[in-house]
């Protein structure tokens, strides 16, 4: 069997943004690559990445996804003089057309695109970002509600077996 027919299995990591989706209802996502430099890239795939503070910003003219607020640490293995910022502006890569219409979505809606997971395909990063509407505390309640009557539900079932 050749290699490129063969199921690759990834040892990379996936970092999620759980308070993400505790905090705001998803609507719709894309998936983009990110511009990191050498250090960056490193960081990464050593899951040393924080995306709870971070936003992305669309705008439609010119278009353009910027990613603000995310915390990639410094790599310890390259040296003090080849280090990186650890917080600064990442630009996000996609094609024109869904930058506009995430831009057009996040202005109308008065919604806000937040970052929800950074994986990896095929060798390259990238970054899963959702269209988020902020939800109340009585959602968050009922959210913890209906997760916590799922999980007995599925402790009683395991018990019966």
């Amino acid at each position: 069997m050749s290699d490129r027919k063969r199921k690759q299995t990834s040892v990379e990591p996936v970092i999620e943004n759980r308070k993400a989706r505790h905090t705001y209802a998803i609507g719709e996502t894309l998936e983009c690559g990110i511009r990191l430099r050498g250090t960056e890239i490193k960081s990464v795939r050593d899951s040393q990445v924080s995306l709870a503070e971070g936003w992305v910003r669309a705008e439609d003219e010119p278009p353009s996804l910027t990613l603000h607020g995310v915390h990639i640490a410094e790599y310890p293995p390259a040296g003090a003089h080849r280090q990186h910022d650890p917080i600064r502006v990442r630009q996000l890569l996609a094609h024109k057309r869904e930058i506009v219409k995430f831009a057009r979505q996040v202005h109308a809606k008065g919604a806000t695109l937040v970052p929800l997971k950074v994986y990896f395909v095929r060798g390259r990063a990238k970054l899963l970002i959702g269209v988020g509407l902020g939800k109340r505390k009585g959602d968050k309640r009922g959210d913890i509600a209906k997760r916590d009557a799922q999980r007995a539900i599925d402790h009683a079932l395991s018990r019966r077996r």
